[in-house]
């Protein structure tokens, strides 16, 4: 009894919130800074150096 009771109290209370609340607004993406591109073109640049040398290494074997 007192389960329901306290279900009952909960849905009297709870119920109404759940009609109010707002609805979900997507996040607006932020655009890339140039500083960003920078870093960007150097970890690029970095992993066709690193590609490049294994390259070199494993033609040799």
């Amino acid at each position: 009894m007192k389960h329901r009771l306290a279900t009952i109290f909960a849905l009297i209370l709870l119920a109404p919130t759940a009609i109010f609340a707002a609805g979900f607004e997507r996040p607006v993406p932020k655009p890339q800074t140039e500083t960003a591109e920078v870093w960007f073109l150097i970890a690029s640049v970095a992993l066709i150096a690193a590609l490049a040398a294994v390259h070199m290494l494993v033609q040799r074997r």
